[in-house]
């Protein structure tokens, strides 16, 4: 006969004291211990990658300072502007490029900040391009 036959049909042990664990919670004693905390969030963080700013060529600087002007021109009727900005990471070289998008309030030259309806202040040199209002050149009629 088996070893342990003598027992078998004896009805599963229940106490009084300690409800029965669900099997989720078992299998939860036996999970991976992270014996290096944080250790797991530096890995993600070193295989995150960035963008590096785009150098812009003369043509689009051209664009860009056109942008500037158009803006400066209609900036009485608060026009809706999507500008294309660079964003610096803040924990590793290099950032991305974000799209920000709003009622723009007033251009303050001195700060050298685009402010927005909704109290967004974006740098002036962080945009990278003008998006709307879109800008009349005789090449893109």
């Amino acid at each position: 006969m088996y070893k342990y036959s003598d027992i078998l049909s004896f009805p599963h042990h229940r106490s009084a004291v300690r409800p029965h664990m669900k099997p989720e919670d078992r299998a939860a004693q036996f999970a991976a211990f992270q014996a290096l905390t944080g250790y797991g969030d530096e890995i993600d963080e070193a295989a995150r990658l960035t963008d590096s700013r785009p150098e812009l060529s003369d043509e689009q600087l051209n664009e860009l300072n056109e942008g500037y002007r158009r803006l400066a021109e209609i900036i009485k009727t608060r026009p809706e502007t999507e500008l294309l900005i660079f964003v610096p990471d803040e924990h590793k070289q290099g950032g991305s490029l974000v799209t920000v998008t709003g009622k723009l309030r007033a251009i303050d030259e001195v700060h050298r900040v685009f402010l927005f309806e909704d109290k967004r202040r974006i740098a002036i040199d962080s945009v990278v391009k003008i998006k709307k209002p879109a800008v009349i050149t005789a090449g893109n009629f």
